[in-house]
């Protein structure tokens, strides 16, 4: 029980720093609304942890949850937790691609809570697994929308979610290729030198991560995970979450040389800013 008030705790307080920290992106974004305590909402945009419905990616260690012990025999509940820090939905540090470069207890609580923003490509990736985010979507997109702000995650809906639990999530053909959207690794790059993702953003998709399934050499993420910029991925619950002036904040373990964690990732949404 104590431990479980510290938790809440922790959480209450990382939430509410996160939303001051972050006041000033998000007001921009929604036209001035400040983050209230008791007004902004936050939501889940992590799958439940469920071996029974979670894909592996290939290769990578099975997720098993062991009950340990029960309150029948122990006097409390408890589950033996094994699987991978990049199994279900999870963000990545910039090491868990490019050696040299920050672990998850190199990252500040700042690297967890950016300005988000959602391009929603759901239509072109149903009539093409392999589709690309391109530089020309962006554009399209911030013609209606606005320019992205610098340091922003951001996040491509590519309607991958809604495959999660089954052969149709990780799509693998005849011989065992990954066939799942993407970002473009020019894209990425765009991203980069524009300052749209600067120094600290990062890219979300609700797929493996924000490579093509069809690329060996992961491009896009060896772009992505450079400096103290972020991946967040294989998220859900994509409808809910705004297309401007919204947050995203993570959490999970922070592991000592941790490639990222395991995570609730929420999605902050401050007054006046609807879906």
């Amino acid at each position: 029980m104590q431990r479980r008030h510290l938790l809440t705790a922790a959480a209450s307080g990382a939430v509410a720093g996160a939303a001051g920290l972050a006041g000033s992106a998000a007001a921009a974004e929604s036209g001035g609304a400040a983050l209230k305590p008791g007004k902004t909402r936050l939501i889940s945009l992590s799958h439940i942890n469920d071996p029974a419905r979670t894909n592996i990616y290939p290769g990578d260690p099975a997720f098993t949850l062991e009950t340990i012990a029960t309150i029948e025999d122990d006097g409390y509940y408890l589950q033996f937790v094994r699987e991978g820090e990049a199994t279900g939905t999870h963000w990545g540090a910039p090491g868990h691609f490019n050696a040299g470069e920050p672990l998850a207890d190199d990252l500040d609580p700042n690297d967890l809570f950016l300005p988000a923003v959602k391009i929603d490509v759901r239509d072109k990736c149903a009539r093409n697994a392999d589709y690309a985010l391109t530089i020309d979507d962006v554009k399209q997109w911030e013609r209606r929308h606005g320019r992205i702000p610098d340091e922003s995650m951001i996040i491509m809906w590519t309607g991958w979610e809604y495959k999660w639990g089954t052969d149709a999530f990780p799509n693998l053909d005849a011989d065992g290729v990954l066939h799942q959207p993407g970002f473009a690794p020019q894209t990425v790059q765009w991203f980069i030198d524009t300052g749209r993702i600067g120094r600290n953003g990062g890219t979300g998709i609700d797929t493996f991560g924000p490579d093509l399934g069809t690329d060996p050499e992961f491009l896009a993420s060896l772009l992505v995970y450079q400096r103290h910029r972020i991946s967040l991925e294989i998220l859900a619950n994509l409808a809910k979450f705004p297309t401007t002036g919204a947050s995203i904040l993570c959490g999970g373990f922070i592991n000592a040389k941790g490639s990222g964690s395991t995570a609730l990732i929420y999605g902050v949404i401050p007054p006046g800013v609807h879906v």
